[in-house]
């Protein structure tokens, strides 16, 4: 197969609809593209009803929750939120309260010491600089304590339906570099731009879920299910399946 010509390939700069993310887009070919377009359709089919795990039923809830599921579990966090949203309904009671009181909610989780600051001044924020309505904008979120571009982009892409970017957990972080999708040796800003470039922007939240489910269910940082499993037989970069 001949290599694309220059008028195929995207320049290394944003490409017309994402002129509101405020660094470039690497290049990919069309070829990139279209073995990206099988992965993702692979893995649509495979977990057609993929979504966020953690539980919540406000933006500010799913904010904290993940601010919580630092270095931890969805699974634990989930256990702790629904008694810490009890006695903190909104963001002004957060405000309102102190971090040692919100401390006993979250000390079944690592780091909860920090954990309690951070949503206490993150909510803070919010209830005082935004009338205690989540912000959704990236620069606004990634104002707030605890909240790093993984975090906001999390909040802004379940809670407002907003793709700005996508999540790179320590799940679509392996899966990108095992299936090609980024070089093994990328920083994790480096895999969220390759996987921006190759996918479109309406599917990078549901590209995350998908990625993260198959890494939790399949493609396991230890013990993988590789060797029986269809999708990593043809798209691991260590197997000899589609290129």
């Amino acid at each position: 197969m001949s290599p694309p010509s220059a008028s195929e390939i995207l320049t290394p700069a944003n490409p017309k609809g994402l002129r509101d993310i405020p660094f470039e887009i690497p290049a990919v070919d069309p070829v990139e593209k279209r073995r990206a377009s099988r992965i993702l359709d692979a893995l649509t089919e495979r977990y057609p009803d993929a979504r966020c795990a953690l539980d919540y039923s406000a933006a500010h809830e799913l904010l904290i929750a993940t601010i919580c599921s630092a270095q931890c579990t969805d699974v634990a966090v989930n256990k702790a939120t629904p008694a810490l949203f009890k006695a903190f309904p909104t963001p002004k009671d957060y405000a309102a309260s102190t971090p040692k009181k919100i401390e006993p909610y979250v000390k079944s989780l690592g780091f909860f010491r920090n954990k309690a600051l951070a949503i206490h001044e993150s909510m803070s924020v919010i209830a005082q600089e935004h009338g205690g309505e989540t912000p959704s904008t990236m620069d606004e979120l990634l104002a707030l304590r605890g909240v790093a571009r993984k975090t906001a982009n999390v909040v802004l892409g379940n809670a407002f339906g907003i793709n700005m970017g996508v999540v790179v957990d320590t799940h679509v972080n392996r899966i990108a570099k095992r299936f090609g999708l980024a070089p093994q040796d990328a920083t994790v800003q480096a895999v969220e731009r390759r996987l921006m470039a190759l996918f479109p922007r309406d599917r990078w939240t549901d590209l995350s879920h998908r990625l993260i489910w198959h890494g939790r269910q399949v493609c396991k940082a230890r013990g993988a299910l590789c060797a029986g499993d269809d999708i990593c037989r043809k798209f691991c970069s260590n197997s000899k399946g589609d290129r």
